[in-house]
């Protein structure tokens, strides 16, 4: 007969990137049953909305991550303008479409050097955070900042393309061609690397779509599924952008951390090749449909609503819902769902059959923005067994009565 025992993991600890906890019920060190369980870090970011408007708001939406900002800053704004009927002009959906595909750029090269970190791939981990900085000083360039951008506006974007910054963006082109194709061979074809991966944290098709799985993580288990694709946005509808899936390379999806390791170092070359289509299709005109924010937040004012905003972030699809009340100056609720509160759901699936030292690995394998998904918490004490002070209390007394009357009784004062 088999004994099973249950070990936490989180919610801080050193193979997590960010706390949440795992409880993972163990045979000797396979993993057969696993409960997750967030809530470490909610902010209530949604609730601070209420009290700025939406032009204050497009700077607090952009903290939501550090990683994504303008992917979230992007979905609120798309948000706003969808309820105020805000329009943007082309160039700056190229621009925004640009920014968007740089910071996939950098998202998933962070995440390939924080897997290799994970299985102890140290040498690939420092060539994959050195590669980073080349695009992220591409960022700082154009918009001053190499996170949190600022660059994003409603009807448009606050920085234009330079020639300045159009020969560092196909300088960087150049150099992730020629530099990232060895890293992503060192650590792809590496036999140990490839044992480490495989077969790990599989999620299956059907499991992908049974639990709602996006983005990367969808992808990786042989789900055509792309947003750029089936509802595209900004300018992506001039750039045919196909999901890149583990079967047109490898002939299977396997769904496992391999898997979702290639389909984001393959999505890099995919971004590079969209960051020169913008380049040499960028139309001329203005970058900005109203460049003085008074007159924007005036018109903003007048606005009434629900508007909702999303598009394929890094991690997969992003959701933004905005509400304004006519003559209210603040945002009236707003609310975020990020690709981590779907992808999240299906850990335990991953974990099960796995071993005790795969599980940093299965955690991060989603690229998991534990920031990104905890904005608010609400509990409901019945489904989660919270008692409360008084009806603890409650208990003490009524314990005390059942022991007199069974004393009384001739019973004894037993437990």
């Amino acid at each position: 007969m088999s004994t099973t025992y249950t070990i936490p993991v989180g919610p801080v600890h050193v193979g997590l990137k960010e706390p949440v906890t795992a409880w993972l019920e163990l045979e000797g060190e396979r993993i057969v049953n696993a409960r997750v369980r967030p809530g470490a870090i909610h902010r209530g970011i949604e609730f601070m909305a209420r009290e700025r408007n939406p032009i204050q708001v497009i700077y607090l939406s952009e903290r939501i991550c550090g990683i994504c900002s303008f992917s979230h800053v992007m979905c609120f704004i798309r948000a706003v303008e969808d309820l105020a009927q805000i329009g943007v002009p082309i160039r700056a959906q190229y621009i925004r479409s640009l920014v968007l595909e740089l910071e996939r750029v950098h998202s998933h090269i962070l995440w390939a050097g924080v897997a290799c970190y994970t299985i102890g791939f140290d040498s690939a981990f420092h060539l994959g955070m050195l590669m980073r900085e080349r695009v992220m000083d591409v960022l700082e360039l154009l918009t001053g900042n190499r996170v949190n951008y600022g660059v994003a506006t409603f009807g448009g974007v606050r920085w234009d393309v330079t020639p300045e910054l159009e020969k560092a963006l196909r300088g960087m082109v150049r150099y992730y061609r020629r530099e990232f194709t060895p890293f992503r061979d060192i650590v792809m074809e590496d036999p140990v690397a490839q044992a480490r991966m495989r077969n790990v944290g599989v999620l299956t098709r059907d499991d992908a779509v049974r639990y709602s799985a996006v983005g990367p993580t969808a992808r990786a288990s042989g789900l055509r599924i792309d947003l750029r694709k089936s509802s595209p946005y900004e300018a992506y509808a001039d750039f045919e952008v196909e999901p890149v899936v583990p079967q047109d390379y490898f002939g299977k999806a396997y769904g496992d951390v391999l898997d979702r390791f290639a389909v984001r170092v393959l999505e890099v070359y995919q971004s590079l090749d969209i960051i020169e289509k913008v380049l040499d299709g960028l139309p001329e005109g203005p970058f900005v449909a109203e460049p003085n924010p008074n007159k924007v937040l005036a018109s903003l004012k007048k606005a009434e609503g629900t508007g909702w905003g999303i598009i394929e972030a890094p991690r997969g699809d992003d959701t933004h819902i905005v509400s304004l009340k006519g003559g209210e100056d603040n945002v009236l609720w707003w609310k975020v769902r990020a690709p981590t509160y779907a992808n999240a759901v299906s850990w335990p699936i991953m974990f099960r059959g796995n071993e005790l030292a795969d599980a940093p690995l299965i955690i991060n394998s989603i690229d998991p923005c534990i920031s990104c998904m905890e904005r608010m918490m609400v509990t409901d004490g019945r489904e989660r067994g919270i008692v409360t002070k008084t009806e603890l209390v409650n208990r003490s007394r009524q314990k005390t009565l059942d022991l007199k009357s069974k004393h009384a009784a001739g019973g004894g004062v037993g437990k």
